[in-house]
């Protein structure tokens, strides 16, 4: 393994010590995030995105030698690995090179080849490549033999030339050549399927038509684009490059000279690189453009995800949630500090004024007796009825209209019946709404991050790659937070740094049965929760009030022992540490570097002891849409509205402007160049926009913005 860390040190320009280290504590059953954060003097301070990035790289090794054993194998069972070969094997560095050398020995259904080879015509293969001016006719004559079927001499060149075409196709300086030239001139071309072209679906694709464009330069969301048409049957796609520029490749290593049996090489070329080498590329090419534009759609999808993973959070407050409906009315709920249900009911707004004036004085005798801090309301059918319905009580509480993308998938779900056995589908997702507002990392971890509405073509991409980049973004969000071990549901818990889902199981039953945690290491009470685990987990893992305050930080127990240290120099207690500032600006680090624990945990826990628990996301900022404006047929062009940004997308961004249907803001109405949207815009940030123009019927709203420069430096979190 040691040489492979050298190339992902190489391939990710850093550290090999820091690969090497990472690599270790990895196969030790180190998580990423307790790597990132707790053994930075053994990675030189590597970040999660780099120790991750390690970590897929030495997977990406596991997979090539597993590759490279199962070949090895192959080729001894079937008598045919040469020292020569098994050289050429082992010397292979990525999967590309190492099929590349095993495909002229992999086991073949009955080519054209192959059977020319069993006539015996590979002499006249070989004697055709030496070019020596021979004519062909005359070389094929021996080979004449009606008992093998090779009727006549042309019979028997044709018999060659399928086997020049196989050997050129599996030539691997010719597959170089090709995925060169693939790369640098190929180009996506795309048609309509004409018998499709006319039904309603395939207008959808209408853009992609009659549509070229260079490899190179196709856009991860544009070729997702067309290979869904493709998929759905309204598209026909090629990638290539010119024919003419391919063959002209080929001729320059392989034909030699303008004689007879050259040209015989020549046709055999051209054949082979039309019925076998050319789709071969293709092939390859159009998988390597569907991995870098899942990797690219992914990489929005995690961006988006974090985002609202790591919105502001209203916090341990009393609240009134509302999951609003016209029909089956809307559904109130109420909950205390801790999310937990205390009342729920149903009011109607839209039916009659006498229905109307008894939803006003349920909610305000609930506001009265329940005490909330804030009303959430639900940004679907009828949210901003609802909304205008509840500032007309004029309650004087904050009201927030909150996503409630994926609240329903939830409120089906086994996890949501679990918790509400006794309760229906709606007001499970009343419930979800409320404590979305409350603390939307806790409430969003139980959802499918494929629900919660953030991604580009998410249905569209390797979806094992696309559940591992989110877990990683769920795992790192629920980390950088920290987890209340008192309160977090076991879906939260099993997010945790060590934590399995049958942990976090025992970890809320051990809770239910013997009472609140008092100290962190009670956690090793939890029955097949050892010790790794317990290093793994305890520093993410938060008790409020504990009698160690310590044990509500971010402080690892392993380094509670310098803490006390710390203390004891300067004869006073850990809680004086933490409440005095006069006392941690007398704390000379230096002191207390050892060989296991540098600066950079020292400076952490001095950054700990200044805010211990403290929460990384921002303070969450009230906003409200333009009252005047709540349905489609409200916008005008020209109007500067406010909004909140619903998705982020590499083409545009989505931006909720509170009329039941998101708005497009394109990546070329920005008010100035944008490369990547990402970096200026985030899901859940408020923004101005201005109605360039409104579709009623195809319910499409276009917008713009004006991004002034450096637009975006200073991203503001939303709930």
């Amino acid at each position: 393994m040691a040489d492979y860390t050298g190339r992902i040190a190489q391939e990710l320009k850093l550290p090999e010590s820091g690969v090497s280290a990472v690599a270790e504590l990895l196969a030790e059953g180190c998580t990423v995030p307790f790597i990132a954060r707790y053994r930075k003097e053994k990675t030189g301070s590597l970040d999660e995105v780099a120790i991750t990035a390690i970590r897929d790289g030495l997977t990406r090794v596991e997979e090539l030698e597993k590759r490279r054993e199962a070949i090895l194998g192959s080729l001894t069972e079937r008598g045919i690995l040469t020292d020569e070969l098994k050289k050429t094997i082992d010397a292979a560095l990525t999967m590309t090179a190492l099929e590349d050398a095993y495909l002229p020995y992999r086991p073949k259904r009955r080519t054209r080849a192959l059977i020319a080879r069993e006539a015996g015509l590979e002499p006249l293969a070989k004697a055709l490549m030496e070019q020596a001016g021979k004519d062909p006719a005359e070389l094929a004559a021996p080979f004449v033999n009606p008992d093998k079927k090779i009727e006549t001499a042309e019979a028997a060149l044709a018999g060659a030339r399928d086997i020049i075409a196989e050997d050129i196709s599996e030539d691997t300086a010719a597959r170089r050549d090709m995925r060169v030239l693939f790369v640098r001139f190929g180009k996506c071309v795309s048609s309509v399927i004409e018998k499709k072209k006319d039904e309603p679906e395939a207008a959808t694709y209408s853009d992609y038509f009659d549509w070229q464009e260079p490899l190179l330069r196709i856009p991860s969301h544009r070729l997702l684009a067309v290979l869904r048409g493709e998929k759905e049957g309204y598209l026909s796609l090629s990638v290539r490059p010119d024919e003419k520029l391919a063959l002209e490749t080929l001729k320059k290593r392989y034909v030699k000279g303008t004689g007879a049996d050259a040209q015989q090489v020549e046709a055999a070329l051209t054949d082979g690189y039309r019925r076998l080498l050319g789709p071969s590329i293709e092939t390859e090419a159009r998988a390597t453009l569907k991995k870098r534009a899942d990797t690219e759609a992914i990489a929005i999808f995690a961006r988006n995800l974090r985002e609202l993973l790591m919105a502001s959070p209203f916090g341990a407050r009393p609240v009134l949630a509302i999951d609003p409906g016209i029909r089956t009315g809307c559904k109130v709920v109420c909950l205390d500090a801790k999310g937990d249900l205390l009342y729920h009911d149903v009011i109607f707004i839209q039916r009659s004024d006498a229905q109307y004036a008894e939803a006003g004085r349920l909610i305000r005798a609930l506001v009265a007796k329940y005490r909330p801090e804030a009303i959430a309301v639900g940004n679907g059918t009828a949210s901003r009825e609802t909304e205008e319905f509840l500032r007309g009580l004029n309650l004087d509480i904050p009201i927030i209209v909150v996503s409630e993308s994926g609240a329903s998938v939830y409120s089906a779900s086994d996890l949501a019946r679990k918790e509400f056995p006794d309760q229906d589908v709606t007001v499970r997702g009343a419930v979800s709404i409320g404590r979305r507002l409350m603390d939307p990392l806790a409430e969003l971890v139980k959802i499918d991050p494929k629900s919660i509405g953030v991604g580009q073509y998410q249905h569209d991409v390797d979806q094992k790659q696309l559940r591992g980049a989110l877990d990683d973004t769920v795992v790192s969000c629920v980390n950088a937070v920290g987890v209340d071990l008192n309160t977090a549901s076991p879906k939260l818990l099993s997010y945790v740094s060590g934590l399995t889902p049958s942990l976090a199981d025992n970890v809320v039953k051990y809770r239910e049965a013997e009472g609140a945690f008092k100290r962190r290491q009670d956690v090793l009470k939890v029955p097949r929760l050892g010790p790794k685990a317990y290093q793994q987990a305890a520093g993410f893992l938060r008790i409020h009030g504990a009698e160690n305050p310590l044990d509500a930080s971010a402080v690892h127990p392993e380094n509670y022992g310098v803490v006390d240290r710390i203390a004891a120099d300067l004869n006073c207690k850990v809680t004086d540490l933490i409440s005095a500032k006069d006392l941690r600006k007398k704390i000379d680090l230096n002191r207390y570097v050892t060989e296991d624990v540098g600066l950079p945990t020292l400076e952490d826990i001095l950054s700990e002891l200044e805010k211990p628990g403290r929460d990384p996301r921002s303070a969450m900022e009230i906003f409200s849409f333009d009252p005047n404006v709540r349905e489609l047929t409200d916008l005008q062009p020209g109007m500067k509205l406010p909004g909140i940004v619903s998705n982020v997308t590499a083409f545009g961004a989505f931006v909720n402007i509170g009329v039941h249907q998101d708005g497009l803001v394109h990546i070329s109405q920005m008010g100035r160049y944008v490369k990547d949207i990402s970096t200026v815009l985030h899901p859940g940030q408020p923004v101005e926009v201005f109605v360039i123009g409104v579709d009623v019927p195809r319910k499409r709203i276009s917008l713009r913005m004006e991004l002034g420069k450096g637009a975006g430096e200073k991203k503001r979190k939303q709930a």
